[in-house]
């Protein structure tokens, strides 16, 4: 076949029955509803960066020195988001709004892996690669344990407190 000659293939999306996007008033509906949970997670995202600038306000790092700060930030967002995440769709039937203002909007904005990639090129700038590849595995580490660490104990938590009710 020829370049000039190319063919394009009609690709459709799968949509659910109840997903009628040809009709205008279902399109303004699902249009609105997306502003809603933007707004959401923008408002959580706020919140959550408002409480990380806290925290490197309250404990400072110092430049070239190992980021204390954002690996404590990262591991106890992982921590709160794998309690939230299991009470959130294992125990609490929330409104639609609430997982993606919390854990979207607030704990997305209080984590910082973007601080993570850039302090790790910091410390390799300043000829600190050792510390840089500890950091590296240490904070990945860290939020694997704190994430599963958080839903397994949220589970265990809830197991034996059903089990004392029945």
């Amino acid at each position: 076949m020829r370049s000039d000659q190319v063919r394009f293939a009609t690709v459709t999306e799968p949509v659910g029955p109840d997903a009628e996007l040809a009709d205008a008033r279902r399109r303004g509906e699902l249009r609105r509803s997306h502003y809603g949970v933007l707004a959401m997670v923008a408002a959580g995202g706020a919140i959550g960066a408002g409480a990380r600038y806290g925290a490197a306000l309250l404990w400072p790092t110092a430049a070239g020195s190992f980021p204390w700060t954002t690996l404590g930030v990262n591991a106890s967002g992982c921590l709160v988001i794998g309690i939230l995440l299991v009470t959130l769709t294992e125990v609490w039937t929330a409104p639609a709004w609430v997982r993606p203002f919390l854990a979207t909007g607030v704990l997305g904005g209080y984590t910082t892996f973007s601080t993570y990639c850039l302090e790790i090129e910091r410390l390799v700038a300043a000829d600190r690669a050792e510390s840089a590849l500890a950091y590296l595995a240490v904070t990945l580490l860290t939020a694997l344990v704190a994430v599963t660490a958080g839903a397994w104990t949220t589970r265990r938590l809830l197991v034996s407190r059903s089990a004392r009710r029945a």
